[in-house]
């Protein structure tokens, strides 16, 4: 590599860099990865590997690539660690440049020690020249924006590596593989490339717009845009369900102050994570927590309880219930048994802004144990009654004590969630589904300017037009996978992926 001039500006694209690329803390291995034109003689310097009775030992600057060496770290014939050692060379490596790993015992101290022998070694290669650039540490998600950079892969891969990480569920390590497969970037190409060639019509009807000849006929030119338009439209439309496959199914959890909403939340993470009290009102704001049901990850909210108040900030508490309860796809409705005359109005209030098509209702009978068996049943068949003349179908209709009862309850509970998951996720695979709000607003983005170009066509506008907006439609796509972004984009997707990675 070209050494720059002291007068030049640094790039900081050319350094080398290096990151542990496992957690920290008490572990059987730890990696530390590097990764630039010149990790393998940097690495070459503080690894001696291993001397055999059949083979002599070689160091990294000869080994092959994607060979595995065993070996030692030494400074000044202290033994650091003996540990392995592999090499990835450019461009057969996942950032598209030479690549070494070490495999050592993942003692804090000695991944710490280790790095700052290979920063010394660095520093002192290249004050004597054998280098061409600085080891510095890599920041966050800098290999694999480097494997972008590099052309390894695309932004959409990019960022579905971040989604692979931190996947918690088959569903969204399935949807996440496929994106990083490039099954979402095949078909966004498709319809980029085209709206790409409608531009070039468009383009070149305006190269002999004085001989007022058309290139690109408009009625085939709808035809070909509504094919493309409904696409664009069905993969953002995926967003609903691709984000609640990656984030985890919504479930609200509702009802009038002090019926065990916080109770249920903490049975079912099995740890205090909502205060419960006696006093009503207690929950001024919405808690929210994750969990794995079934195999398939549900996002529990705790809401404020809905009543009549006058104190400003229970009553936002209370217009924050509402609102998720709108966001969720679940809505778990807790009800006190021993309050038959709030029953109604709670099923009321929800069948309000319940949406069927979108929506499933679990409702909860809580504190049975303060009531007889006859009255239990009474206020089952109360529910039942109220919910048919709302229209409601609950999913589940579970009477009990949270208190009295939590293992059986949740029993219950986890199994109706259990068949709701399921039904969720079934029949994905194979399907294409937008799991990021980046890529989602830039496909709504195309699709109003594809909009702008139906609208244009009806009122005749000139192609110049009809052009600039296909071309913002193919740029939106473009920015999706990255064949048009700016670095400000760049650092913040990758500012969100962790280090080492």
């Amino acid at each position: 590599m070209k050494k720059k001039k002291a007068s030049e500006p640094v790039d900081y694209r050319f350094d080398n860099i290096v990151a542990p690329a496992t957690a920290v803390g008490a572990g059987a291995i730890g990696i530390i990865r590097l990764s630039g034109t010149d990790v393998i003689t940097i690495a070459d310097e503080i690894f001696y590997p291993a001397t055999t009775a059949r083979r002599k030992a070689s160091n990294l600057k000869s080994t092959e690539s994607y060979k595995v060496v065993f070996g030692r770290i030494s400074e000044e014939g202290r033994l650091i660690d003996e540990c392995l050692a592999a090499v990835f060379r450019a461009p057969g490596s996942y950032t598209g440049e030479n690549c070494v790993e070490f495999y050592t015992h993942a003692s804090s101290w000695i991944m710490e020690k280790v790095q700052r022998m290979l920063l010394g070694s660095a520093a002192r290669l290249l004050k004597e020249g054998r280098i061409s650039a600085p080891l510095r540490m890599a920041a966050a998600g800098e290999f694999t924006q480097r494997a972008f950079l590099n052309g390894k892969m695309d932004l959409a891969q990019a960022e579905a590596v971040a989604d692979l990480i931190a996947s918690e569920t088959e569903a969204s390590h399935d949807l996440a593989v496929s994106q990083m497969r490039g099954g979402f970037s095949g078909e966004l190409r498709s319809l980029r490339q085209t709206l790409l060639q409608l531009c070039s019509l468009m383009e070149l009807e305006l190269d002999f717009s004085e001989e007022d000849v058309e290139f690109a006929d408009r009625h085939k030119l709808s035809n070909l845009l509504a094919a493309t338009y409904v696409k664009i439209k069905d993969l953002a439309d995926s967003f609903a369900l691709g984000n609640v496959i990656k984030n985890g199914i919504p479930v609200a959890i509702v009802g009038a102050v002090n019926t065990g909403k916080s109770t249920l939340l903490n049975l079912i993470l099995k740890e205090e994570r909502s205060i419960v009290s006696p006093i009503r009102g207690t929950t001024r704001d919405t808690i929210e927590d994750n969990v794995n049901i079934g195999g398939s990850l549900f996002r529990f909210i705790d809401t404020a309880g809905i009543r009549h108040t006058t104190q400003t900030i229970e009553m936002m508490g209370i217009e924050r219930t509402w609102k998720k309860l709108k966001e969720s796809s679940v809505i778990i409705l807790m009800l006190d048994a021993t309050r038959e005359d709030a029953i109604s109005p709670s099923l009321s209030s929800v069948a309000e802004k319940f949406d069927a098509k979108k929506q499933q209702l679990i409702v909860i009978a809580n504190k049975t144990d303060r009531i007889s068996l006859s009255q239990a049943e009474a206020v089952e068949n109360l529910v039942r009654e109220a919910c048919k003349k709302l229209k409601l179908k609950p999913q589940g209709l579970i009477s009990t004590s949270l208190k009295k009862e939590p293992e059986s309850s949740r029993k219950q509970i986890e199994t109706i969630l259990t068949n709701i998951g399921n039904g969720f996720y079934a029949d994905i695979q194979g399907k294409t589904y937008v799991t990021n709000l980046r890529h989602y607003q830039a496909l709504k983005d195309a699709q109003s300017s594809l909009e702008r170009v139906f609208a244009g066509i009806d009122s005749n506008l000139p192609t110049d037009l009809l052009a600039q907006d296909l071309r913002e439609a193919t740029d939106s796509l473009g920015s999706i996978i990255g064949e048009i972004s700016s670095q400000d984009v760049l650092s913040n997707i990758f500012s969100h992926f962790c280090i080492g990675k």
